[in-house]
């Protein structure tokens, strides 16, 4: 008890859940009314393999070529094991890469075996997916290590379903739905019984008496969606009783509204695009799931709030293809083109589908998504967008979250543009980043959030803000005293100022709140977005003591960088580079620069460029002007 009471506060602690609520099964009414929308026997996404037609019609493109050559080469060759020392690691040392990339390979195989036989239709590949299905069946659990930090699932003691097993369940009941009879008797039964044993009873269970207790039924990130999408696909696929499969739908449609409540009301994302992308991803997938399954009856989609939802990938866009890396989030995330195709179709944006965007052709990543996109329906199969973009506003501005995004001009020669951020620092995937800044020329960031580190152990624990990427030492935002930003929702950014004309944008905000200084009076963050000439930024920190203290700022950089004059920084290289003028009032001031030593995504090390003043002061002016370099 006391370390599940630990996850649990430690999960409250990086802003993932809510504090838990009762939570009610749904309505009998409305169950029975869900049931005469469903057939009669379970469906799944996609078509069977009998349905020669429909998989004809997607097989006529190389990638059919691509999946039946990676199959092929699979055959004969073992499923690499799942070891009971590779699940125990993350519990001795906090590593989660080495067991999830070998799980990764497992999944990848089914879907690639049963997509092979789906497109060949030989039987050649049914013995190997067989195998498959059964090495799958035989793991001790589905669950991430991660997520069965107290090893209930490991053990045996108790079931939970997390997103890898719901992941996992719902593409062995679209891998039955598709192969049916083709799958030997005794393989059937198996999934019918695994399905039922790790994913069906102990969700019904959870949801109908509270045990086993899972808290992504009542949280407001991306959890909610991944999962309650999983299940419930599975469910519609493999549960035979129907008024059981209206149940699911029922609490899908009930529970995710906890997901929709994560999100501002103009629909800004604090997981960051990362998880937009995944969450809002699997959103989508449930309501395109339920829409078909109960012939257009139950439609997620038509909550006013999803709409707003569904523009912020391209709201977040500073230049062309570059985004903020907000939150637990790598630089260069996109928002995901199948994403956006979709919602372009369902709610008539015009938003062009380029190269491999199309919601038919995009959404491959595993059998779920591709019996929901790859085959016609009501909502891919929309006219798509218009040829050209639309030019983007001059700002987006999140008025809850306290995110603006500046675009320049566009007849602008080289796009110069910024992402800022207030908000509070108990966000979903929280980082200690309030006042932290963007700076994009062309398409490049050479002044950046340096994103997220690789998940271990502490990511998502009491000392999670150890890291320097996810404290504030890893963002372009103020040391006070020494210190850095505090954890929590009262550390927020309070907004006083506002003015946004089509010259320039100002933004004004109060830090105070998010420093543990008792001496400090006043922190004026204020920045000043100028589309003049090349474009512009100063961000300008008014700081007032009640006695000296020590004072610093910050840029942060995976670019180099070189100290031209006293005053002047240049960072980046050639046509994306940018100088930095420092301005202290005549207070002397040092350059203190350090690798920050994380691991991070493709291994990339940041640099923090630490603007220290030299001496403690009782009030302070520091403006960084921030220009395209000559």
């Amino acid at each position: 008890m006391r370390i599940h009471l630990c996850v649990l506060l430690a999960a409250l602690l990086v802003g993932l859940v809510e504090p838990l609520a009762a939570q009610r099964p749904p309505d009998a009414q409305r169950v029975e009314a869900i049931s005469h929308t469903l057939p009669a026997h379970p469906r799944g996404v996609g078509r069977p393999i009998d349905d020669r037609a429909a998989w004809a019609a997607i097989a006529k493109t190389n990638e059919q070529r691509k999946v039946i050559n990676r199959a092929e080469r699979l055959l004969g060759n073992p499923m690499p094991e799942l070891t009971d020392e590779l699940f125990l690691e993350f519990s001795r040392n906090g590593n989660r890469s080495r067991y999830q990339n070998v799980l990764s390979t497992r999944r990848k195989r089914l879907d690639l075996l049963v997509l092979a036989e789906c497109f060949e239709n030989q039987g050649r590949f049914l013995p190997e997916i067989e195998k498959a299905i059964g090495a799958t069946c035989d793991e001790k659990t589905w669950v991430l290590p991660a997520h069965d930090r107290n090893l209930t699932n490991f053990k045996g003691t108790q079931i939970t379903v997390d997103l890898r097993s719901s992941a996992t369940g719902w593409n062995l009941a679209t891998a039955d739905y598709w192969l049916s009879e083709r799958l030997a008797p005794a393989v059937r039964k198996r999934i019918r019984q695994e399905l039922q044993r790790r994913i069906f009873q102990p969700y019904e269970n959870s949801i109908t008496h509270g045990k086993p207790r899972m808290w992504w039924l009542r949280g407001t990130n991306n959890w909610n969606a991944v999962c309650l999408a999983n299940v419930t696909g599975a469910a519609l696929a493999n549960i035979e009783s129907r008024k059981r499969r209206a149940f699911y739908v029922a609490a899908a449609e009930s529970l995710v509204q906890n997901f929709l409540k994560g999100f501002t009301p103009n629909g800004y994302c604090s997981e960051g695009l990362g998880y937009w992308n995944y969450g809002f991803g699997h959103f989508v997938m449930l309501a395109e799931t339920l829409l078909q399954a109960t012939g257009g009856r139950v439609d997620l989609m038509a909550d006013p709030r999803v709409e707003r939802i569904a523009r912020f990938g391209r709201r977040m866009e500073i230049n062309p293809g570059v985004y903020p890396a907000f939150a637990d989030c790598g630089p260069g995330t996109r928002p995901a083109s199948w994403i956006n195709a979709y919602v372009s179709r369902r709610f008539g944006f015009g938003w062009p589908e380029g190269k491999g965007a199309t919601v038919s052709a995009s959404y491959t990543r595993d059998l779920s998504g591709v019996g929901l996109f790859r085959f016609p329906d009501s909502t891919a199969g929309r006219a798509a967008g218009s040829a050209e973009a639309p030019e983007p506003p001059l700002r987006d501005w999140f008025e809850r979250a306290g995110v603006l995004i500046c675009r320049s001009n566009p007849a602008a020669g080289r796009p110069f543009g910024v992402a800022i951020k207030g908000g509070h620092n108990a966000e979903h995937h929280n980082h200690n980043d309030v006042g932290s800044y963007v700076v994009a020329l062309g398409g490049r960031t050479p002044l950046l959030d340096p994103g997220s580190e690789v998940y271990t152990g502490r990511t998502f624990s009491r000392r999670r803000y150890q890291s320097g990427v996810l404290n504030s030492s890893g963002h372009p935002v103020p040391r006070i005293d020494g210190k850095l930003q505090r954890t929590g929702r009262s550390a927020a950014a309070r907004v006083l100022k506002t003015e946004f004309t089509d010259q320039a944008d100002t933004l004004a905000l109060d830090l105070r709140a998010a420093y543990d200084v008792k001496a400090l009076r006043q922190l004026v963050r204020t920045f000043v977005y100028s589309r003049q000439a090349r474009g512009s930024l100063t961000v300008t920190d008014r700081v007032v003591f009640d006695e000296p203290k020590p004072l610093g700022t910050a840029l942060i950089t995976f670019d180099p960088w070189e100290r031209i004059e006293p005053n002047l920084l240049r960072v980046g290289t050639g046509q994306t580079a940018v100088d930095v003028r420092i301005e202290t009032g005549g207070v002397p001031f040092e350059i203190n620069a350090e690798q920050i030593q994380e691991d991070l995504p493709g291994r990339r090390l940041p640099a923090r460029l630490g603007i220290e003043l030299g001496r403690p002061v009782k009030e302070a002016t520091v403006t960084l002007t921030i220009r395209p370099a000559q």
